[in-house]
């Protein structure tokens, strides 16, 4: 049995083809919307002139000084260099010049983009025209003020100093606040790491059964991102859903509540895992859209398994290695970040991670990185496979593991 397995969102976007013993007992689970074509230009145009909730863009930046267009980073699909010319002719159109607008990268405690990161995520035009600044979570951030739960909101000054802010992200299923996108480009993504340690350790332990892979609706963590975007004041929002091949599939664009609402409830369909693995053996988990974030991808492996027993494969083809986190992530052979160690993998887990290009840093986000098998290929993943698994052992295919959820968590 063979199945073609997107690869390299931010490269060449070509596929791995892999094969499986017929007598193995095969499930194929992707998402619902893997199919769901892309959109032309013209129909990414017609859904920011035509926003949810408020005036046009080109409307609200009449008389404006100073615009800012946040944008997410290379841990998300979204194609900024799509979405963003579109956004720069309505601020002309309103009256506003180049040099009155600046993006910022809303990287959270992620660490910075590079030039061709930028040039990648933006398109070489806009680098070229505009400043383009990263965030920086340790300095550069002005007290906006105090949410209800707690949280002592700083946020990055080029955004808080633009009387114009307009942000751009894509939802895609969270660990933890059920779905990104919408206020999360502020909190954690424009924040103070004080705000966002706050956010993500005081804020979460308050109502943690809340939280959680595709858990939206009542998730304590939704609400305080959104109270943080209140007290910014985004006033222009763009959302997009994206297919399996992280090609922009819809459009969401106006009042960051409203556009954001209306987003996940199409992608709770979008990215709803059909069928659902269930009871498995193995687990082969394909992180494509957020490879440098493979370890997301655990946790979907994890919860199709067998009473949470058996083995999780998760195939991690990252060039530039897995994310920098500043709050997450190692920083010393056993300390690292505030939240760090986020858990250990547990020993009714055995987890193999195919890395071509696999560095010694790659399994830091676990405490117990010692316990990861490495493989290169998946010629070498599958013979190790094969001397294990019996005829018929249960294996589940989940092709965009950092994407999708299971509707029924």
């Amino acid at each position: 049995m063979k199945f073609s397995l997107p690869q390299l969102l931010w490269y060449e976007n070509t596929s791995l083809d892999i094969e499986l013993p017929d007598q193995w007992d095969v499930e194929y689970c992707p998402m619902r919307g893997a199919d769901r074509p892309s959109l032309s230009s013209d129909q990414m145009e017609e859904a920011i002139l035509n926003p949810i909730g408020t005036p046009r863009l080109r409307d609200l930046a009449k008389g404006k000084k100073r615009a800012v267009i946040i944008f997410d980073d290379m841990t998300r699909p979204t194609r900024i260099y799509e979405l963003a010319p579109i956004l720069l002719e309505e601020l002309a159109a309103g009256g506003m010049q180049e040099e009155d607008i600046v993006f910022v990268c809303a990287l959270g405690t992620h660490g910075a983009l590079t030039q061709n990161e930028f040039r990648k995520k933006l398109g070489p035009e806009i680098v070229e025209r505009f400043r383009v600044f990263n965030h920086n979570i340790y300095e550069n951030c002005v007290e906006v003020g105090t949410t209800s739960r707690g949280t002592r909101l700083l946020v990055n000054r080029e955004v808080m100093e633009a009387d114009l802010k307009v942000a751009i992200g894509c939802v895609t299923a969270h660990a933890q606040v059920g779905f990104s996108g919408g206020g999360k480009i502020v909190l954690p993504g424009v924040s103070h790491v004080d705000s966002i340690a706050h956010y993500h350790l005081q804020v979460e332990a308050m109502a943690k059964e809340t939280t959680g892979l595709g858990n939206f609706d009542n998730n304590i963590m939704r609400f305080e991102i959104e109270e943080a975007a209140r007290m910014t004041r985004i006033d222009f929002l763009v959302n997009v859903t994206v297919n399996a091949r992280g090609e922009t599939s819809a459009v969401f664009a106006g009042d960051l509540f409203q556009a954001h609402e209306k987003a996940v409830a199409v992608a709770k369909e979008l990215y709803a895992t059909h069928p659902r693995p269930q009871n498995k053996d193995v687990v082969i988990a394909n992180a494509f859209v957020k490879a440098n974030e493979m370890a997301i991808s655990v946790l979907l492996g994890v919860l199709a398994l067998n009473d949470l027993t058996g083995t999780v494969v998760v195939i991690a083809d990252s060039p530039e290695g897995q994310v920098i986190h500043y709050l997450l992530g190692r920083f010393g052979r056993d300390y690292g970040g505030r939240q760090y160690p986020v858990g250990a993998l547990p020993d009714s887990v055995r987890l193999i991670v195919m890395a071509p290009r696999m560095d010694k840093t790659f399994g830091d986000w676990f405490a117990n990185p010692d316990s990861i098998t490495w493989t290169r290929d998946w010629g070498e993943t599958l013979a190790l496979l094969s001397s294990e698994l019996k005829p018929g052992a249960r294996v589940a295919v989940v092709p965009n593991a950092t994407m999708q959820y299971y509707a029924d968590m």
